[in-house]
């Protein structure tokens, strides 16, 4: 048997055009023949099943080697092997009448990802590193005869007799100058590890070394000696194929830790399993991110039946769950004819819809069941909730119920417990209820105590998200306010129409105003002479709220890059009625009064963390010469 024949497409080179727009990663040949092997061996296991075939199945492990001598990279299993009819049929016959047409046909595909399935356009990626490629099969069919074929990476093919004895195909490839790189160990046991790591034949790549029992010594200790074994290099069976109900605690932390080695154990994990209206399976990990934005997003694999696609899920997963670890596998996501690209689809969305109402039922399951152990939990989790409940609308409707606000004294409420907790203080003379949260407790801390002493609760709000989740909160709660507690006296932070009248004359107002400006000389200060408390400090500086609020959010990417690039602007609320002022204005001279009045203000910028270098200096130089 031999014969000669050209492949039957209207072009005159076929694999430009394939490595041009069908792969956009060259590693990935590995993975489209080892697919292809998995797939023939569990074709003929099916048969078995089905009783359509007698034969012995025998081994059925696909073996992946290397001769680096002769520059050969080979793909061996035990599956259906094939005719040399049927390699005329599925290798020869590129089902389209040219290469630009077929790329055009299929560029949108929604049946993607049953075309590469196809032996034959996935075995094509074979050229992107080899310059010639030899396939020798043998058919599982009663009296089939081996068959080889040959292709230079040409449109010329050569068909002849082949010699293999056994059931199955060797795919043989002849590595390209250019593709040396995959002649080494190292890099296939990697490109191995990367796609092929769960497929659900077992997979051989070289042996490996193993330490086994081998008796015992003559103090009766069990000694061990080394022997080589096949090294499979994949888990067939990945806990995302089993049921839920034959999994332990221990099983999804131990899986977990497979795929991340490095990482703190997770807090929870959900376990996705639908076959209708789509087919998904995965399991999901809530990983510790604490309050800032460790956006390692790609640690979300996507698998297509235990292959491998992509790390790149932002289609499939909602952003705000782009921080979650994992696994999902499902056969229904269109993928273009490469596999490696997601394609805009309505079971995308639907698939999207899923996760993000399987997240929110679970997050809800856990507050019922045990409100200590998830109040416990808030720190971490928290980043994730008020990310879902800012992006989406849906979410936000179930969040609303699970959501939780931490006070300074780490108490936890959720957002109807909390406006119930603070209605009565902290309402003011136009019946909305006022919010006071801090986004640094330790550095707020001044103001978080004056507060407290009108008997006002203070939030914290510290992490990255928070400028827009306390936007959307006002969004969202009926006649609520949230307000920064710096962003004014304490005294003023509710207006309640309630004020102590000032015991300076409008003169002496405006004498201590010009003091004050004097020995603040900033533009980016105003000073203003206030009838406050006696008892609260002499000098206070704030930013008014909503200026806070835009330079926060810049600060997150919120599109309010025109605040942050304004200087900042502070008030100075001189407290009228405190004795320091009776001090300011009794002092000596205009030198001293300036001094005293310096001092006061220096003291509340230390208070707030704002005094630094060469200011800082001479506070403490002041300090000294005053004591």
């Amino acid at each position: 048997m031999q014969e000669k024949g050209t492949i039957s497409i209207h072009t005159e080179n076929i694999f430009p055009i394939i490595k041009k727009f069908l792969y956009s990663d060259n590693e990935i040949f590995l993975r489209e023949l080892v697919s292809n092997a998995v797939d023939a061996t569990q074709k003929i296991k099916r048969l078995a099943t089905l009783g359509q075939y007698n034969g012995d199945l025998g081994d059925t492990t696909v073996e992946v080697s290397f001769d680096k001598d002769k520059k050969t990279i080979t793909i061996s299993d035990r599956g259906l092997g094939m005719t040399a009819e049927e390699i005329k049929k599925y290798i020869n016959q590129i089902a389209f009448s040219g290469a630009a047409e077929f790329v055009e046909k299929f560029k949108d595909a929604k049946d993607a990802n049953e075309i590469i399935g196809k032996f034959g356009l996935g075995f094509y990626s074979a050229f992107m590193v080899a310059h010639t490629v030899e396939i020798n099969t043998l058919s599982y069919q009663d009296g089939a005869e081996a068959a080889r074929w040959t292709c230079d990476g040409s449109t010329e093919f050569e068909i002849s007799k082949g010699d293999r004895k056994e059931r199955g195909t060797d795919i043989i490839l002849h590595i390209n100058e250019e593709s040396e790189e995959f002649l080494d160990k190292w890099k296939l046991q990697g490109i191995l590890d990367k796609y092929c790591k769960f497929l659900p034949v077992p997979i051989k790549f070289e042996t490996k070394t193993e330490s086994v029992e081998d008796g015992k010594d003559d103090k009766g200790e069990t000694k061990y000696k080394s022997v080589e074994v096949d090294n499979i290099i994949n888990t067939t069976d990945p806990i995302w194929t089993k049921s839920p109900n034959e999994l332990k605690d221990e099983d999804y932390l131990a899986f977990y830790k497979e795929l991340y080695p490095m990482s703190e154990d997770p807090l929870f994990w959900i376990h996705l399993n639908v076959d209708y209206p789509f087919n998904l399976t995965g399991v999901l990990y809530f990983p510790k991110v604490k309050n800032e934005f460790e956006l390692q997003k790609n640690k979300i694999k996507l698998f297509s039946r235990q292959v491998f696609i992509t790390d790149e899920v932002k289609d499939i997963v909602p952003e705000f769950l782009m921080l979650l670890h994992g696994v999902i596998d499902s056969p229904d996501i269109p993928l273009n004819v490469s596999r490696s690209f997601l394609q805009a689809d309505s079971n995308v969305k639907k698939i999207n819809n899923y996760i993000t109402k399987k997240v929110a039922d679970k997050l809800g399951e856990l507050y019922k069941k045990d409100r200590k152990a998830y109040e416990e939990k808030w720190n971490d989790i928290g980043l994730f909730v008020k990310y879902g409940m800012i992006s989406e609308e849906k979410f936000y409707e179930k969040g609303k119920d699970f959501a939780l606000l931490k006070n300074t004294k780490d108490e936890y409420f959720t957002l109807e417990e909390y406006k119930e907790k603070v209605k009565v203080a902290q309402t003011d003379k136009d019946d909305n209820v006022i919010f006071l949260y801090a986004t640094d407790a330790e550095k707020q801390d001044t103001f978080i105590q004056s507060a407290n002493k009108k008997d006002y609760d203070v939030l914290v709000l510290d992490s990255p998200i928070d400028s827009h989740f306390i936007n959307q909160l006002e969004q969202k709660l009926e006649k609520t306010n949230l307000k920064r507690v710096d962003a004014d006296v304490a005294d003023k932070l509710i207006n309640k129409d309630q004020s102590f009248s000032n015991v300076l004359t409008e003169e002496q107002s405006t004498k201590v105003r010009g003091i004050f400006e004097k020995a603040i000389n900033n533009q980016n200060f105003t000073v203003e002479v206030e009838g406050l408390n006696p008892e609260e400090l002499p000098v206070t500086i704030t930013m008014e709220e909503f200026m806070r609020r835009m330079k926060d959010m810049a600060q997150t990417g919120g599109g309010m890059g025109f605040y942050g690039s304004l200087p900042d602007q502070y008030k100075i609320a001189v407290n009228g009625n405190h004795k320091v002022v009776d001090k300011i204005l009794n002092a000596e001279n205009e030198e001293a009064q300036t001094k005293i009045a310096k001092q006061a203000v220096d003291l509340a910028m230390l208070s707030q963390g704002m005094l630094k270098g060469k200011d800082l200096t001479e506070f403490v130089k002041r300090s000294v010469d005053l004591i």
